[in-house]
């Protein structure tokens, strides 16, 4: 059964397995989220639950938002997030999700914001090759070179990479192993690093294609 929830970053750690082994892993807390809508095939299309995560200020929100979550007779949230699933008759309006849907050795998926970098040039940013440093090449040494032919077609190609803005985008990390859930403190520690800064919103479901 598909399955899904969202979590925040708390930052990375390590620890020790049964024979001794260190194992990096980044501690996240999962929940607990609250089912704020059902989409059904009659009404939309597709099923899904729209689950929300992290408690806002009720004078921070709006009428149709502050609507939107008396329905299902939560809190308003702070994150909201859909996840697709094949019965979404499992699941009531006002429901809670917490950290004990995944279990010890599952393979997940995990899907962040990675850490914006500002403006970067086309060797941090796309790993092009630099020029060398000496031998009269000049100040252009770490510079993309050559945008493409003169004459022809006189004019860059879409595409290019060229220097921009890095980071601050959606980045998903497959097939990452759930080394331990504390249900108690709806915390899950997951094996290697997952994108984004301390705090940020990730979201965490079942792998799509496992190795």
């Amino acid at each position: 059964m598909k399955k899904g929830i969202i979590g925040k970053k708390i930052g990375m750690t390590q620890i020790f397995d049964e024979v001794g082994n260190v194992i990096p892993v980044t501690v996240i807390e999962a929940g607990p989220c609250v089912v704020v809508q059902k989409k059904t095939i009659e009404n939309d299309g597709y099923q899904a639950i729209q689950i929300g995560f992290g408690d806002m200020k009720p004078h921070n929100v709006n009428k149709p938002q502050a609507g939107h979550f008396a329905k299902a007779d939560a809190a308003p949230k702070r994150t909201l997030k859909e996840y697709r699933l094949d019965d979404t008759d499992a699941y009531n309006l006002g429901d809670i999700i917490k950290a004990d849907i995944f279990a010890e050795g599952d393979i997940v998926d995990v899907c962040g914001t990675s850490k914006g970098k500002g403006f970067a040039g086309a060797i941090k940013r796309h790993g092009s090759r630099s020029l060398k440093a000496s031998h009269g090449t000049g100040p252009v040494a770490r510079q993309a070179g050559s945008m493409g032919a003169a004459s022809s077609p006189s004019r860059i190609y879409k595409g290019k990479k060229m220097a921009g803005h890095l980071g601050a985008e959606t980045v998903t990390v497959q097939n990452l192993v759930v080394v331990k859930v504390d249900a108690e403190n709806n915390l899950i520690a997951i094996k290697g690093a997952i994108p984004g800064p301390k705090g940020g919103i990730v979201s965490i479901t079942n792998s799509v294609k496992k190795a």
